[in-house]
């Protein structure tokens, strides 16, 4: 043991060196799957959190039917015991997973008319109501005026201040409700206000504005009254009509990604399988189907760049350890001079490995335990296998490589190295295995149905590998004419250092190969990364169409004025846009379907999206288009251009417009992403009609406009818009609210949802990880030849050599191997993207806009800067080592220096 350990302290640096590699290695396999499960369980709490309760909350509601629903039971007082009932019965993991459930039943509003002393709303048509009981309404509520209801020979009820002051009833007010069988008067004895508005207990009854059943009478309120038991039963009774509902409530802050399988089956169960005479109501299947797909593109495209993350260290732990085998080449041929099996040499150094390797996979799994988030199941296994390539690479290396060992001095320095025939089969097999694995990428993608598949998700990684080996076994020749050239110019340092570079040393080989790995991974996550911005960019732009949008029911004629004078606000444009209108061929024809049509107001417009840097603009037909008696110019989608031809016709408003076709797009600024039929016609060349357009889109331009002053413009335009259709002033509920949407706040929602955060860490994790062990990379390039070159160094300083003479040298010896390689990863990189194709499933991250391959020019400077970096780093690298040599001593030993 003494012995072993006096070893140890003797080449402590190589063995220091496998062990923080180690250590880093079992950090990334246990923390990076930890972060981005944590990131993972994050993004899909928030999509739940995000949802209307009709999606994400499990109501089961009665089958309508004469009241009581069971004859056997008073389901109005048996209601409410029925709730852990059902709870009890639902498939696991949904009891868990429920935090709060309500029971309410009510009568109304469907099938149900309202008549009486209710104040109508705009138009001549009363407003819809109910009247219901629910679980827990006395804790969230408090009265104001008038007392609780008691009902006796009528129904009493109490209801909200917003919907009292809507519907102008006041304590005393009453009305009659008329259903299947029968009406029942309602008295109204008291007005509440809720002690929160936006509790998820109100979530059924709120107050909404809603079209009258004539769209002639305009617009109505649907609001819910509050009743008691007795209430509720007389009015079930009379009218015929109730309507039973448990409602269960899910705590997304319990949820967890492994939950969805059972949890989607689990509804799934609930839905085909519901208690007796009742029907789920829930659109939680569809949210956690569209995460599954998510979870599972962002769960490939991590397993990619991890795989060439952990491909890279792996690498570099082979190259510690043959380092330290190649530091002691000396040491084992004495052992193997005086008889010592070359297992004895393997069996000596593995013991000095188990001294500092398993403790530092031991201390990278703790601090990997410390980061927040989720462990991965059978998270053990990948640091086992750290653990196993990092304590037995380098006792392999040493038995393999003294089985037939060689006592006399290796050249190193020849002109010309020959590979053997084993080594250009396996090489050959690598280039095999990389080119089928991209066939079946692109075929069956990297998703699997049970995960994802081990060998697909390392083609990247064999595809870099093979075009590392082919780039690395074709560099030597043009290297070897550039130095058959530069021999015969003056001056030595050019002619040594190309010759060098030349000679196609696997010492040069195994690092650079290591570094085409580390660059091709941090290349492709910025190519997949800028991919994914620019769609988004483009969504954002086709949904926004400037930096703000305002949008409500209708604008007065001065919205345009008022929205401009908004500080910060630089251009404004008018829109209207309508869907489902009816498309005919030119003459007023038979109809051709149903379209979007957008008008636009187009040198407004022009000038918004080019102060706003939209990448969409107009064609020139629109924005220069004047009135004339010719058809109005028009921008058609793909799928209209062939079958409306040339022509074709449009209702705006009442009135029909022909237009030609002048232009076709597919994308266009202000209808959103994924209209397939549309027309677009400018506003100013359409002719004078009857009564002026009325526009119910603004798009401003203005990156710094307070989105609430906009949003006050808007009301104001709406409220005049409404003013001067009514003749006067509607109420404040009456106004349909106005919705602001920013450029930056639509952009950063988009980043914000699903497993965008997996998808966000898995680029910063990538980019970050690349460029560390590319540098690392070309640090093991510098320290694999520097024995050779110290030698080569110490002579030459014999022959007048200076310094800078000297780290000349080191530059044309590998400058050119480190920008081959790194060019070869960065073409690799972004050829990734391309060569899987729709196997990254990208199109669940844009918005639904396609994914185009796109290069930053930012990713290009940063290539450069890691050439510049990796440069810097050969030079400090070779000083340092340089530092520790002296001449006599490099010269004595032949080049061998520790």
């Amino acid at each position: 043991m003494t012995a072993l350990l006096h070893r140890a302290r003797a080449f402590a640096g190589g063995l220091a060196l496998l062990a923080a590699l180690a250590l880093v290695a079992a950090l990334l396999v246990s923390g990076v799957p930890k972060l981005a499960n944590g990131n993972t369980d994050a993004g899909l709490r928030a999509d739940i959190a995000k949802l209307p309760h009709t999606a994400r909350d499990l109501t089961f509601g009665s089958v309508r039917a004469r009241f009581p629903l069971d004859p056997t039971a008073d389901v109005v007082r048996d209601g409410p015991q029925r709730l852990d009932t059902y709870r009890a019965q639902l498939g696991a993991p949904l009891p868990e997973l429920i935090s709060d459930q309500w029971y309410t039943a009510r009568v109304g509003p469907a099938g149900v008319r309202t008549s009486g002393d209710v104040a109508p709303f705009r138009g001549s048509c009363t407003p819809s109501l109910s009247v219901r009981t629910l679980t827990g309404a006395d804790q969230a509520m408090r009265m104001v005026e008038g007392r609780p209801p008691a009902s006796g020979g009528t129904v009493e009820a109490t209801v909200a201040r917003p919907a009292a002051t809507a519907m102008k009833l006041r304590v005393g007010s009453t009305f009659t409700l008329t259903g299947s069988y029968g009406e029942i008067p309602v008295q109204v004895v008291g007005i509440f206000e809720q002690t929160d508005p936006g509790a998820p207990i109100w979530a059924d009854m709120p107050l909404t504005q809603t079209a009258c059943p004539n769209p002639d009478d305009g617009v109505t309120v649907r609001a819910g009254l509050l009743t008691d038991d007795a209430g509720l039963r007389f009015a079930a009774e009379r009218t015929g009509d109730v309507v039973h509902e448990w409602r269960y409530r899910l705590a997304e802050e319990r949820l967890s990604a492994p939950d969805v399988p059972a949890l989607a089956a689990a509804v799934a169960a609930a839905r085909r399988e519901p208690p007796p005479r009742t029907v789920l109501t829930s659109g939680l299947e569809t949210s956690l189907s569209r995460f599954t797909n998510e979870q599972s593109a962002v769960a490939a495209l991590l397993a990619v760049v991890q795989a060439g993350v952990l491909a890279t260290l792996l690498g570099l732990i082979a190259l510690a350890a043959g380092l330290v085998v190649e530091r002691r080449r000396a040491e084992f041929a004495l052992i193997r001079a005086r008889g010592g099996a070359a297992a004895t040499i393997g069996g000596r150094l593995l013991g000095e490995t188990l001294l500092v390797v398993p403790a530092a996979v031991l201390a990278g799994a703790l601090a990997g335990a410390l980061l927040p988030g989720r462990a991965p199941a059978h998270g053990w296994l990948p640091l086992l296998a750290v653990a196993a390539v990092a304590t037995l690479t380098a006792p392999v290396l040493a038995t393999v490589t003294q089985r037939h060992p060689t006592f006399a001095g290796r050249r190193q320095d020849l002109t010309r190295s020959r590979p053997s025939a084993r080594r250009l089969v396996a090489e050959a097999f690598v280039v095999l295995l990389a080119a089928l694995g991209v066939l079946l990428v692109r075929r069956r993608g990297l998703a699997a149905s049970d995960g994802v598949d081990p060998y697909l998700v390392v083609v990247p990684v064999l595809l870099a590998v093979g075009v590392a080996l082919i780039v690395l076994r074709l560099l030597p020749w043009p290297l070897r004419l550039a130095g058959r050239l530069t021999a015969r110019a003056r001056g030595a340092v050019p002619f040594l250092g190309l010759a060098g570079a030349g000679r196609g040393s696997p010492v040069h080989t195994a690092p650079l190969a290591v570094l085409v790995v580390a660059v091709a991974t941090g290349v492709f996550t910025g190519t997949v990364a800028g991919s994914i911005a620019d769609a988004r960019d483009r969504a954002t732009d086709q949904e926004v169409a400037g930096d703000a949008l305002i949008v409500g029911a209708g604008f007065g004629a001065d919205t345009a004025r008022t929205l401009a004078a908004v500080p910060g606000v630089t251009a404004v444009a008018p829109l209207w846009v309508a869907n489902g209108v009816a498309l005919r061929s030119s003459g007023g024809g038979r109809a051709q379907g149903q379209v979007s049509v957008l008008v636009v107001d187009g040198p407004a417009v022009d000038r918004v999206l080019r102060d706003s840097g939209n990448s969409l603009r107009l064609p020139p037909a629109l924005t220069r288009a004047g009135r004339s008696g010719d058809p109005v110019p028009a921008l058609v989608s793909p799928d209209l251009a062939a079958p409306v031809g040339t022509e074709g016709a449009v209702d705006v408003q009442g009135t029909p417009y022909p237009f030609r076709v002048a232009a076709v797009a597919a994308e266009v600024a202000g209808l959103g992403v994924g209209a397939q039929r549309f027309v677009v016609l400018p506003a100013q060349a359409l002719p004078v009609a009857a009564q002026p357009l009325q526009f119910n889109r603004f798009v401003v331009a203005g990156p710094d406009a307070d989105p609430d002053a906009l949003r006050r413009a808007g009301d104001a335009g709406q409220l005049a818009y409404r003013t001067s259709g009514l003749g006067q002033a509607p109420a404040d509920y009456a106004l349909p609210p106005t919705t602001v949407t920013t450029w930056q706040g639509r952009r950063a929602s988009l980043e914000d949802s699903g497993v965008n955060r997996v998808l966000s860490f898995t680029f910063t994790a990538g980019a970050a990880s690349a460029v560390l062990l590319a540098l690392l990379a070309v640090a093991f390039a510098v320290l694999a030849g520097a024995p050779v070159r110290g030698a080569t160094l110490s002579r030459l300083r014999t022959l007048g050599l200076s310094a800078g003479q000297g780290r000349r040298l080191l530059l044309y010896e590998l400058v050119p191997l480190l920008t081959v390689a790194l060019v070869a990863g960065g073409l690799v990189g972004v050829a990734l993207p391309r060569l899987l194709g729709p196997a990254l499933g990208l199109s669940g991250f844009t918005a639904g806009v396609p994914a185009r391959d796109r290069i930053d020019p930012a990713l290009v400077a940063a290539v450069l800067a890691v050439v510049m970096l990796a440069v810097a780093a050969a030079l400090l690298v070779e000083s340092a080592a340089n530092r520790r040599m002296r001449l006599g001593e490099a010269l004595r030993l032949g080049g061998e220096y520790g």
